[in-house]
Parts: structure tokens; C-alpha cells; sequence
């Protein structure tokens, strides 16, 4: 086991090094990866083994419960059309008209034709939401149409396991009986985490920061996440959708941008897990003797995918902005394998019928990176409407001070402009800004994932007030690798300090005396 592991790591390092060079994303890597290895080691069956797909899915749940933190229940309120009726619409008219396809042309049986069409009307949150993030595509009009779909796609679990578990069994079961139970247990589970988000969490959190402790901090998010998705799954809910709702209660709180600048590292690191499992349902041997009917059943429910959602999403959208979401949830997703696998334990899928369909929907998978890394430059291919789409955060050519001590707030209460953003960790001095009014957010601004949050790559000033000389260093030396050093500012208690600096290329020196601020201004004047 510790053989495959060390291997494992090995090959995703080298792969992703390789496509990270033609600017091609991990998930490829990793994907690949799980085909060598499964392979290497003949395991093409392990891939649904209980545990690993459990591990796995952590990675998904993580991932939503960090776009939970990013749209809080107001954000939710304002994009309530493209979940409730977008994604609502896209589901049903894809699911019926996949069913009778496969039911009236391809004379398939119909619970199987069901369990396809419904497999096919799902996309790949995990590869979409986590390629969108990265590009800040989530902030822009068709990102969060996007993000409306998805979360209705996972509300739909509960329903499509409803269903699955009522055409499987052999016992008479009362579907209004099954309904009215989640219902009850859907009102309970918001309940719950409702009193917890409101009265709670902020208490809860504000004791963790008191104690100045990094790996409290951690364990706390950590504890909030695998826990608010085991209190979901406990009603019958999926992991995911108990995550996303941990996360946009955090997000109503201070500490919603620490919390994902933690989470973030091991969300990636189990997001790598699960598209190595994807990668190990790979089988040539299936794709080299079914290879006509993969390569038709592909390129067919990807052009009716297209085709569904540029037309539901136009209905109020502009012309480009269908045209994108369209093309960025063609593909079939992560929980559609699970539907297969489920459906095929108990006997409503059979061979060949589940693994081909699994294999297209990897192969859908593989694609989907590549079609989204150069989303803009095909739709940009398309005559048609270019205006541009509008973008939820706008935030650039705006001054960012790291630090709200002493002289930080001297130095953000005599800034000539509103357009600024301040960064603290300390609770006590985060608070005595949040009181004043000022822009400020709680983070580390060592990390840089905060810095991000900030878009501090775009800001036209980075002022470094912090007094922690070892954390000044620290953060300087992440500035230069991410903005120009002509916009960092740097404010020093003696001259001694100053060739630390100097050799790091950061000239806007300043050493602490009375006209420290005037400098200052100067500077970013």
C-alpha cells in the first residue's frame, strides 16, 4: 500500500509539473495519474471501494462548503432565478428528453432509460467550480449563472436517491410517506444550523482567535465542515449540500476569509484524490471495443446538453453569456458515476450499458478542463453579442494596507481616498476597525490566498504596516512574488533593517520618525 502511495504522488508531481509547463490544468494530471496507476497495480475495481470513494468525496465537500463561504444566504437570494428556475428547468428538460431518446428510439428498458437520463442531465461541480474559482470566472455574470445551476443539481440528490431506492425495491413502499419524512427532516436539518450559524458560530470562533492558536483555527474549520456534512448525510442528505450550508452561515461572519484560506490546501489535496479515482475507471480494453458508440453517445448528449442549456439560460441572459454556460457544463458529472454504480449494485443498470456510460462520462471529464481554460477565446471565435459581462467584484486600483495596529490605522485614516482594503488578524484590532467603518477583513496576510481575496495583484499601493519583524520579512517576500515592487510599501523602526529590503528590490522604504504618514502619501500620491 505505502509502494502505490509513494508512487501515486510521484506520477502526479512529474504529470502536473509536465502540464503545468503548457499551462494545462492538475486535474488532467490527476485523472491521468489514476489510469497508470490502476494499470501498474490492476486497480480498476478499487476505484469503488467504500472507503476510498468516501475519502474522495471529501474533496467535493470541501470544495462546496468553500463556495458556501464565498455566497452567503443574501448572495443566495439574489441568484434564487438561475437556481430555482434555471437549474430547475435545465434538469427536467434534459432528464425527459434524454429519457425518451433512449427509451422511444433506442428502445432501451425503461427504468434503465431513466437512470441514464437522469446520469445525463448532472455536470461535474467538482472540475467546473473549482476551475471557475481559480480563474475568478465565478465573479463574472455567466460564472454565476453557473453556480446557480450546480447548487440546484445538488439539491436534486436528495430526490434522485429518493427515486433510485424506490425503482430498486421489491417491497411496497409509499412514496408520500418517503416524502413527507424528508420533508420533516430537510425543515429540522436547517433548523438546526440555523440556531448554530445565528447564535453560535461567532461566539465559538471569536474564543478560538483569543488564543492566538494557527492549528486551533484549523481544526475548528475542519471540525465545522466533515461535521455540518455528517449532520446532512445523518437526515439523508448528501455530504456536500450540508458542507454548503456550513459555509454560507461562516460566511455571514469575520472570519469567513481565514476559514477558506485554511480549508483551501486540504480541499485541493482530497479534490486530487477523487480525479485519481476517475481516472482509475479508465479501461482501454472497453473503449478500444466500444469505441463507435462512445465516441456517438459523447459527442450526442454533449451537443443536447449545449443545446438545453444555451436555450434555457437565453431566455434572460444575453446571447454570450448563454453561449459560456453552455459550453462549461456540457459534460457529464462525479455524481452521475455514483448514480451508475448505485443503479448497477442494485441490478438496474447492466453490462455493457454501465461501463460504457462510465467511460464517457470520464472522458467528458477529461475534456471539460481544456474547454474552460479557453472558454474566452472560443466563445470569442462566435460572432454574436461581445459585449462584455458584467463582473460581481470589481475591486482594483485600490490602496491595500497588511495590518491595522497603531500605525496602520494612523495610516488608513489619513489616505486621500475611499478605495482601499485593510487586512488584520488580531481580533481585538479587526474589531476596533470594524467599529470606526473602516474596509477591513480578518485574515493572516501571510497567506495568499488572502492576499488573492483582496486582489492584491491589482491594487495600485500594498502598504506594509505590520509590526512583527520576522512576519514583515515573511510577507514581503510574498509580495514580490505576486506585484510589482515599485507598489510596496514598506515602514521600518531603524535604518539597520533596510538591506534586508533593499536586496529584494523593494526601494519605497520609509523609516519611522514623525512625517512617516506624510512620506507615505507622497508615495501613493
Amino acid at each position: 500500500m505505502l509502494e502505490i502511495i509513494v508512487l501515486t504522488f510521484f506520477i502526479s508531481l512529474v504529470l502536473n509539473i509536465v502540464l503545468k509547463r503548457f499551462g494545462l490544468p492538475t486535474i488532467i494530471g490527476y485523472i491521468a495519474t489514476g489510469t497508470i496507476i490502476a494499470y501498474l497495480f490492476g486497480l480498476h475495481h478499487s476505484a469503488s471501494n467504500h472507503d476510498l470513494k468516501l475519502i474522495a468525496e471529501y474533496g467535493i465537500v470541501f470544495l462546496m462548503f468553500t463556495i458556501g463561504l464565498e455566497f452567503s444566504i443574501e448572495h443566495l437570494k439574489k441568484i434564487k432565478y438561475e437556481v430555482f428556475i434555471v437549474g430547475h428547468l435545465q434538469i427536467i428538460v434534459t432528464s425527459i428528453l434524454s429519457y425518451l431518446i433512449a427509451y422511444y428510439i433506442f428502445e432501451l428498458q425503461q427504468v434503465l432509460s431513466i437512470v441514464l437520463a437522469i446520469s445525463i442531465s448532472l455536470s461535474s461541480t467538482a472540475i467546473v467550480l473549482k476551475s471557475i474559482s481559480e480563474s475568478g470566472e465565478i465573479y463574472k455574470r455567466h460564472g454565476q449563472v453557473t453556480l446557480g445551476i450546480l447548487i440546484m443539481q445538488d439539491i436534486v440528490v436528495i430526490p434522485i436517491l429518493i427515486l433510485l431506492g424506490f425503482l430498486s425495491s421489491s417491497e411496497s413502499i409509499s412514496l408520500l410517506e418517503i416524502l413527507m419524512k424528508t420533508t420533516a427532516n430537510a425543515l429540522f436539518l436547517l433548523g438546526v444550523m440555523y440556531i448554530i450559524g445565528k447564535y453560535l458560530l461567532e461566539p465559538f470562533f471569536t474564543e478560538i482567535t483569543k488564543t492566538k492558536s494557527d492549528e486551533l483555527f484549523v481544526i475548528a474549520i475542519l471540525f465545522l465542515a466533515v461535521g455540518s456534512s455528517y449532520l446532512a448525510h445523518q437526515f439523508g442528505f448528501s455530504y456536500s449540500l450540508g458542507a454548503l450550508i456550513a459555509g454560507m452561515m461562516i460566511s455571514e461572519t469575520k472570519f469567513k476569509h481565514q476559514a477558506e484560506a485554511d480549508l483551501i490546501p486540504f480541499r485541493d489535496i482530497l479534490l486530487g484524490i477523487f480525479f485519481i479515482t476517475v481516472g482509475m475507471q479508465i479501461e482501454f480494453g472497453i473503449i478500444s471495443k466500444y469505441i463507435l458508440e462512445i465516441v456517438a453517445l459523447l459527442i450526442g448528449i454533449m451537443v443536447l446538453k449545449f443545446a438545453i442549456l444555451y436555450l434555457v439560460v437565453r431566455i434572460r441572459d444575453r446571447e454570450r453569456t448563454s453561449f459560456k454556460v453552455a459550453l462549461s457544463l456540457i459534460q457529464i458529472g462525479e455524481f452521475s458515476l455514483a448514480i451508475l454504480e448505485l443503479a448497477k449494485s442494485n441490478g438496474l443498470v447492466g453490462e455493457p450499458y454501465g461501463q460504457v456510460m462510465i467511460v464517457t462520462i470520464v472522458i467528458s471529464m477529461i475534456i471539460t478542463p481544456l474547454i474552460l481554460k479557453n472558454l474566452s477565446s472560443i466563445t470569442n471565435m462566435k460572432s454574436g453579442d461581445e459585449v462584455s459581462e458584467t463582473s460581481v467584484s470589481k475591486l482594483e486600483n485600490h490602496i491595500v494596507v497588511l495590518g491595522y495596529g497603531e500605525f496602520g490605522a494612523t495610516v488608513s485614516k489619513n489616505l486621500k481616498t475611499k478605495n482601499y482594503k485593510i487586512v488584520e488578524n488580531n481580533i481585538y484590532s479587526y474589531q476596533k476597525g470594524k467599529d470606526k467603518g473602516e474596509p477591513i477583513i480578518f485574515g493572516d496576510a501571510m497567506n495568499r490566498q488572502i492576499l488573492q481575496h483582496i486582489a492584491v495583484s491589482k491594487a495600485s499601493h500594498i502598504i506594509v504596516a505590520v509590526e512583527n519583524p520576522i512576519k514583515l520579512r515573511a510577507i514581503s517576500e510574498i509580495l514580490i512574488d505576486t506585484v510589482d515592487v515599485s507598489k510596496i510599501i514598506i515602514r521600518l523602526h531603524s535604518e539597520q533593517d533596510k538591506f534586508f529590503f533593499e536586496d529584494l528590490g523593494i526601494q519605497n522604504i520609509i523609516v519611522e520618525n514623525s512625517e512617516t504618514v506624510k512620506a507615505i502619501q507622497k508615495l501613493i500620491v
